[in-house]
């Protein structure tokens, strides 16, 4: 994800899949798309979490991802589904097709973009090629972990330890996140990530990688659907359907392309 080592990569999928075990996520988008089957783009759909159950309910669904270690793990999940399809893509610099019902950008991956574009560029960018790939009246839906403070989510220097335990090969670890500010001018978080791996080989593996990403307002996401031809019909705060609020902590859009 970071352009991190392979190892640490590999450590990464398998921690994912250990950690990542909430449904709340996909249960409200399928109930959002409706059971109706439609033509699904998921982007960065990682190992399946999101796009197998969306196949499972009928739908015709493709994902891209440039991990192939996460994406290896969605193959053993697909048992007697013929309507799920997955490539390696890069996602800012690859074509991502045409004639799709919905583009889902869900998991958190507005703030996740792995690119080396100026990064609110890059989130405009998912916005623009949302609209390209999708039939007139197709929908994008948007879940991105959002707060009408990100100061007090992000201006945070302590260490916090994200993912700890052992990967299918037996090399142990776990990867800490510190040094975190925000810049309330520019939206700007920066961080480091710090992997450290002892292999069940011996080897102790260690790397620091600097993060730098842009916290997108409510606002100017608004602005970039609005511009590029969406127009929003729902919009939730969590996913009990609540408005976006001071206690809630996610901004969950569901906008049409007119």
């Amino acid at each position: 994800m970071f352009k991190e080592k392979p190892t640490i990569s590999k450590w990464i999928a398998d921690m994912y899949e250990q950690d990542a075990t909430d449904t709340n996520d996909v249960e409200f988008l399928l109930s959002v798309i409706g059971p109706k089957p439609k033509r699904i783009l998921e982007i960065a759909c990682g190992s399946g979490r999101i796009l197998v159950p969306l196949a499972k309910a009928g739908h015709v669904v493709t994902g891209l991802d440039f991990d192939s270690y996460m994406l290896s793990k969605i193959d053993s999940k697909t048992e007697g589904l013929s309507n799920i399809f997955w490539y390696k893509a890069d996602v800012i610099n690859d074509d991502w097709g045409n004639d799709y019902n919905i583009v889902v950008i869900a998991g958190n991956f507005l703030f996740n973009i792995i690119s080396d574009m100026d990064y609110e560029k890059a989130q405009k960018l998912l916005i623009d090629k949302s609209a390209k790939s999708l039939v007139s009246g197709g929908i994008i839906y948007i879940d991105y972990g959002y707060t009408l403070h990100p100061e007090y989510w992000f201006d945070d220097p302590s260490e916090r330890v994200i993912w700890e335990g052992t990967d299918s090969d037996g090399n142990t670890g776990k990867m800490i996140l510190f040094g975190s500010t925000f810049d309330k001018e520019t939206e700007t978080v920066k961080s480091i990530r710090r992997f450290e791996l002892h292999c069940i080989s011996g080897e102790i593996i260690k790397q620091d990688i600097d993060v730098v990403k842009h916290f997108a307002t409510l606002e100017q996401i608004h602005s970039w659907l609005s511009s590029t031809g969406f127009i929003i019909e729902e919009e939730y705060g969590d996913y009990n359907c609540n408005p976006i609020s001071e206690t809630t902590s996610r901004a969950i859009i569901k906008a049409r392309k007119i």
